[in-house]
């Protein structure tokens, strides 16, 4: 069987520009050893010597032209100076520590959040969820449904599977199969219109089954790549708000309508539907795995992403070689 193929700039007076901020390295070092009130327990939290500690510290104090600590026999102790400004540091860093656990809690949950198509979840990824869930049951799928791209910057969504060219800015993408698009119909339909499956071409004179996501380009396109335009532009059709149902009214012998065969791989093995041109048409487009490029991978997307491509290649073989 062959298939048919068809800068921003900052200038000094830009108002936040004047705002002073000491050395970054020496401020963290005040801040472990104000909270810690040692200047040995500050060295073991970060992990170096208290002679670098204390280098640290004077780099500070000689940017603020203000004494911080007092070095006495047994240690150190904040100035009065010192003290006020461990007031207001203290807190500060712990707000910048709080929001950098709470944003990396999104990633570390037991959730993986996907996006897709209502059609593609109902008809390829939940049906096989099941074997995800076995292999990894500590973590669960969470699906919601779009037909727009995802924003991962506003989304709190870790993959979105969408059909395309993967070319969408900022996402790594991943293949996950080849779009290819062929009429198909329940075998009751067919043998009512064509009966004798020598002509049928009668089937295309009957009604075309559309979805509103999946408009009657699609059916063009097929007609376009297999001569049989002329047979569809006068047929009548009845319209579905998806695909999922536009196949299931195919089924209940309702007229024949565009599949797609990655999706329907299962109801054309069960006989629920049948491909009575054995035409099939690349679309020339994918579907693809996005996830972006800036979020670091965590185990549980890395172990979605490699079930995901696992069960893809699978699919992918048993479409038509085009």
């Amino acid at each position: 069987m062959q298939c048919n193929n068809y800068n921003l700039s900052l200038t000094a007076s830009t108002p936040f520009m004047s705002k002073k901020f000491p050395p970054m390295n020496p401020l963290r070092a005040f801040y472990v050893v104000a909270r810690a009130k040692s200047l040995t327990k500050a060295a073991k939290e970060l992990h170096v010597g208290q002679s670098a500690i204390s280098k640290q510290l004077d780099v500070l104090e000689k940017y603020l032209g203000v004494k911080l600590f007092r070095r006495e026999q047994r240690g150190i102790s904040l100035t009065h100076m010192g003290q006020e400004y461990a007031d207001r540091i203290i807190p500060a860093f712990e707000q910048i520590s709080g929001a950098t656990d709470s944003l990396l809690e999104h990633g570390d949950d037991n959730k993986i959040r996907v996006r897709t198509y209502t059609t593609f979840a109902a008809k390829w990824l939940i049906p096989r969820l099941e074997d995800f869930h076995k292999q990894h049951p500590d973590l669960s799928v969470l699906i919601t449904n779009s037909v727009h791209n995802t924003d991962f910057e506003k989304d709190h969504i870790d993959f979105s599977i969408q059909l395309g060219t993967g070319d969408q800015t900022d996402t790594i993408a991943d293949r996950l199969f080849d779009d290819i698009i062929e009429p198909v119909c329940s075998r009751d339909f067919l043998q009512k219109h064509a009966p004798e499956a020598l002509y049928p071409q009668a089937l295309l004179r009957t009604r075309l089954l559309v979805s509103h996501y999946r408009p009657k380009g699609e059916w063009a396109m097929w007609a376009q790549a297999c001569a049989y335009s002329s047979e569809i532009s006068d047929t009548p059709q009845m319209n579905f708000s998806s695909s999922v149902l536009t196949w299931q009214a195919a089924m209940d012998g309702l007229g024949i309508a565009i599949g797609q065969k990655a999706l329907i791989l299962e109801d054309l093995h069960e006989g629920k539907l049948l491909a009575p041109f054995n035409q099939p048409v690349r679309t020339g487009l994918s579907f693809y795995l996005l996830r972006p490029t800036v979020r670091r991978e965590s185990r549980k997307t890395a172990l979605f992403r490699d079930w995901i491509l696992a069960q893809a290649a699978t699919t992918q073989s048993l479409l038509p070689d085009c």
